[in-house]
């Protein structure tokens, strides 16, 4: 089995990352300087609001130079026409 791709950050790089859930039911936004790092917290159930959802596999980044850009795309995913691009997205890849 092929290792899984690495998001590891390069220094200074912030990354937009949205998880889907194993079931295909449930995604989470949010941003990391590491999203490796991140995913393995997710998938260990130390973010509270993901635990009940484990596991979880990455299905887009997003890298940026900024911790405030990333938060701004983040903050677009997590909004209507951010969740409806998100969608379309997810539905384009099937």
């Amino acid at each position: 089995m092929a290792d899984p791709p690495s998001y590891q950050s390069q220094e200074n790089m912030y990354h937009l990352y949205i998880l889907l859930n194993e079931a295909g039911t449930r995604t989470y936004t949010g941003v990391s300087d590491d999203i490796d790092k991140r995913l393995k917290e997710h998938n260990a159930g130390k973010v509270l609001s993901s635990r009940p959802y484990r596991p979880h596999k990455v299905i887009y980044t997003q890298t940026v130079t900024t911790l405030r850009e990333a938060r701004q795309q983040e903050r677009y995913y997590k909004s209507a026409t951010g969740r409806r691009r998100l969608k379309d997205l997810l539905l384009s890849k099937q």
